[in-house]
């Protein structure tokens, strides 16, 4: 593949895969995958990757410039009028085909073209596939992350000086989302703001409700930049004492989780070492979600940090760590993090105060 490409290791990783799958090729219709191994954003496209066969991208004619400027190496194919893209992907591919990967996800109407188009071939789902290798990011990816999670930081820390006891739940959330506009290119998730005991609600839609002083706030906020997510929970915290004993009981998970996660370590070791803080504490039933996930073109990407998971964490990695403790009625605290792996342990990138 040329040398302009910066997705060769991936792609070629891929095909790697498919050939150990014993399959014919791999059709991707998802713009996050296409994305992690083309760099080319369309919502309406498909790449063929085969191991018999160069890359190809086919997709309508209103984004076949944009392909050839973003990934000049790569094959783009317009289709034809009337065309569909198992159809178009047939023609891309050498006779023959018997195994053919593609993410099992997809539309039921698209499944039903490629049964059409592919008759004699079996259908293979290589979804994990694809997510394990966007799991491990390259560099260029590590700084644009990096970059995203500074500027979410910069954003809580304005955010903090607007935020007023007296605002609703929804005054806060147009305040941080009008940062993110403003600096970066908008929400990665519909950021949630908790007042106090809506924070027992883990993602309580934002409302009316009113922050009144003295009163706990959570704020789970993502800013999108240059394609890539980030992700932070943060707690103004409140007057109580139970509030300021669950806080420091999720502190200390958060921490601990930390300061353990390493490369070789699984997923699921990595979520228990957070789990059994909380749950000596006595609050185990008030844990409810993972510990945390990885995060990159999309909000939610593997890694999955949770209970028995035998994912192994590899330098490259990034995963959020947000344990969280949630009393109906009453309370509710998470405070997450976003960690790199790194060769020897974990860098936390995340630098907002806890």
């Amino acid at each position: 593949m040329a040398e302009e490409n910066p997705f060769d290791e991936r792609l070629e990783s891929l095909v790697r895969r498919a050939v150990r799958r014993r399959l014919d090729a791999v059709l991707l219709f998802g713009e996050a995958n296409i994305r992690a191994v083309t760099d080319v954003v369309c919502d309406n496209g498909c790449l063929v990757v085969s191991p018999h066969a160069a890359p190809t991208f086919i997709t309508d004619f209103r984004y076949v410039p944009m392909a050839h400027r973003v990934a000049p190496w790569l094959k783009t194919v317009q289709l034809k009028r009337g065309q569909t893209f198992a159809d178009a992907a047939k023609a891309a591919l050498p006779r023959g085909v018997r195994r053919l990967g593609y993410e099992g996800s997809v539309p039921a109407c698209r499944y039903r073209s490629l049964l059409k188009a592919f008759r004699r071939a079996e259908l293979v789902d290589v979804a994990e596939d694809v997510l394990a290798l966007r799991a491990v990011k390259t560099l260029p990816e590590i700084a644009k992350i990096t970059r995203a999670v500074a500027l979410n930081d910069e954003i809580w820390s304005l955010a903090r000086k607007e935020m007023r006891p007296g605002m609703t739940e929804k005054d806060i959330q147009r305040i941080i989302r009008g940062f993110m506009n403003a600096l970066g290119d908008g929400e990665a998730f519909e950021t949630i703001v908790c007042a106090g005991a809506n924070a027992a609600e883990c993602h309580h839609v934002p409302d009316d409700t009113v922050w009144r002083r003295g009163e706990p706030l959570l704020v789970d906020m993502g800013v999108k930049l240059d394609g890539v997510c980030s992700d932070m929970t943060r707690c103004v915290r409140g007057r109580g004492e139970e509030y300021g004993d669950v806080y420091s009981i999720v502190l200390e998970a958060n921490r601990a989780a930390i300061a353990a996660a390493r490369p070789g370590m699984t997923c699921g070791a990595l979520d228990k070492v957070a789990r059994d803080i909380i749950r000596k504490a006595g609050y185990g039933k008030a844990f409810g979600h993972s510990l945390g996930h990885g995060v990159g073109y999309e909000i939610h990407e593997e890694p999955t940090a949770r209970s028995k998971s035998k994912t192994v964490l590899e330098p490259g990695m990034f995963v959020t760590i947000e344990p969280g403790i949630y009393l109906e009625g009453k309370l509710g605290v998470r405070i997450e993090d976003l960690v790199l792996i790194t060769p020897d342990g974990c860098e936390v990138v995340t630098r907002s105060p806890k």
